[in-house]
């Protein structure tokens, strides 16, 4: 199967991407066609899951739990590393699949696909050192001449809901770490990403992942909600808007959840940062994928005394940014998503002009792809300040009091990540300390992530940490043994006087 993706992707002949149920390629419900964005012709094709196949998913799911329970964390981990060297080997083939598919520019897609490499290694690792523990239980009067131990188990079933900005590492990280855990994965697809996601799994497969330990289903709402509600799931990892993460957590109940939402990223340039550094970063890390990352550089606020200097680095660092066809090399920003997407910026941006600021930059778009945009002053109750954009577009505002500033960036509803520029360590420690977010990249911009630190947010954003370590912690319960009268800790209450020498 991941032959026939990867050589269709390659040919530019419609892709087809089947669903994966049961231990076999193919399904019975109605086709849905993938149109790329920036090509204008279908690039894809896959089958929707019939409420029947959502059940027949769900009930061998339920069965095969057990038998990928009993394989060996060693075993796992050495299919994960396998993994992690087929993903590296087929780099450019996947690099192109997300490019047909999503608009991608080439070069972020190879990105993407060695943050998979990375992250099913890491996943590897992580399979290797799960254990339990033998419990201090002796410490208190009542547990002596006990022993305690622990260890953590699969869960049992997971779900995996994948978004279309990065549908290659992120399911890496939920299919990844489920898998290391030891627990069987029903995946979700995007809709916009039906072959980049049928690839991993393919991938994987062909690396040895045992047929019981995954299945693949495509569609929107009417498969996500089932699956969200069945009994037979135990944990979901989401990753998605803020609305469809309240939406999973209702339809949830009383399961696991690991929910990664939206983000109204801010960075803040102080007065000592390095003007020129902080611009060229801002750029580039603000229209890469054309902004469609959760911690896009979406609101940088400027001290003012740099600010105009600020604009002017920053237009300039965004003038040299290469638009166009994703499927070149050279290419920075491609497409959004869907027209749609690419009209919010325009919209949005027009919007804060009416309201005073200045669109030094962008403001267009060419079907799906946005001009990379820069709104100049726009007011605090702005679209581009308030909301969540996703896409190409960054506002920049000035501000005057560095505890001021840090209000109005706590001021949104999200709190995922924060960039912060400056040379000040107090300055650092206090914004790590009132940010309300879940991270601070401190000389840097808030667009940046390394796939083994804990990723995740506070607020709107979501909760859980979406890393393979913090992950195998909500992949796995706790579970204890109690030895009573068997210690290995010693059992008497007291010292006998008569046998000591």
């Amino acid at each position: 199967m991941l032959d026939s993706l990867l050589k269709a992707g390659a040919d530019a002949t419609v892709v087809e991407a089947p669903p994966y149920i049961a231990g076999q390629w193919g399904g019975d419900g109605p086709t849905a066609t993938r149109t790329g964005p920036y090509l204008r012709r279908v690039v894809s094709r896959t089958t929707l899951a019939t409420r029947e196949e959502v059940s027949r998913a769900l009930a061998y799911a339920r069965s095969s739990a057990r038998a990928v329970a009993r394989l060996a964390p060693a075993a796992r981990a050495d299919i994960l590393d396998r993994a992690s060297r087929a993903a590296s080997a087929h780099r450019e083939e996947l690099a192109r699949l997300l490019a047909l598919e999503l608009g991608k520019p080439v070069k972020d897609g190879r990105g993407e696909i060695d943050r998979v490499a990375d992250t099913f290694a890491v996943c590897a690792s992580e399979a290797r050192h799960i254990g339990g523990e033998n419990l201090p239980v002796a410490g208190w009067a009542r547990g002596i001449g006990n022993t305690a131990l622990t260890y953590r188990a699969p869960a049992g079933v997971a779900l995996a809901i994948t978004p279309f900005n990065a549908p290659a590492n992120l399911l890496a990280h939920k299919l990844g770490a489920s898998f290391a855990a030891g627990n069987t994965t029903i995946v979700k697809a995007p809709p916009q990403a039906p072959a980049a996601t049928a690839a991993i799994v393919a991938l994987l497969l062909e690396s040895g992942l045992p047929p019981q330990a995954v299945q693949l289903l495509h569609g929107g709402a009417e498969v996500g909600g089932p699956l969200c509600a069945a009994d037979e799931v135990a944990v979901i990892s989401f990753t998605g808007s803020a609305e469809t993460g309240r939406a999973v957590a209702r339809a949830a109940g009383a399961k696991r959840l690991v929910l990664e939402l939206g983000g109204n990223a801010a960075t803040i340039v102080c007065e000592d940062a390095d003007i020129a550094q902080a611009a060229k970063e801002c750029a580039r890390t603000g229209y890469s994928n054309s902004g469609q990352s959760c911690i896009s550089v979406q609101r940088v606020y400027v001290h003012s005394s740099r600010y105009e200097a600020f604009l002017d680095a920053f237009a300039a660092a965004v003038d040299t940014l290469k638009v166009g066809d994703p499927l070149d090399p050279a290419t920075d920003v491609g497409s959004m998503v869907d027209d749609d997407a690419a009209e919010r910026v325009v919209s949005w941006s027009a919007e804060a002009a009416a309201s005073g600021a200045r669109v030094l930059r962008g403001g267009t778009r060419d079907g799906a792809t946005a001009a990379p945009t820069i709104v100049a002053g726009p007011p605090e109750s702005a679209s581009v300040v308030v909301h969540e954009v996703f896409g190409a577009l960054v506002a920049v505002l000035p501000y005057d009091d560095f505890d001021a500033v840090i209000d109005a960036c706590n001021a949104s509803r999200y709190g995922l990540q924060a960039g912060l520029f400056t040379r000040d360590m107090g300055r650092i420690i206090t914004a790590w300390r009132e940010l309300q977010t879940g991270a601070l990249i401190a000389g840097g911009s808030s667009n940046y992530r390394l796939d083994h630190v804990p990723f995740g947010g506070v607020k709107d954003s979501g909760f859980g940490r979406e890393t393979p370590r913090s992950m195998i912690d909500d992949y796995t319960v706790v579970k204890t043994l109690m030895l009573r009268g068997l210690s290995v800790w010693g059992d008497a209450s007291t010292v006998d006087e008569g046998t000591g020498a």
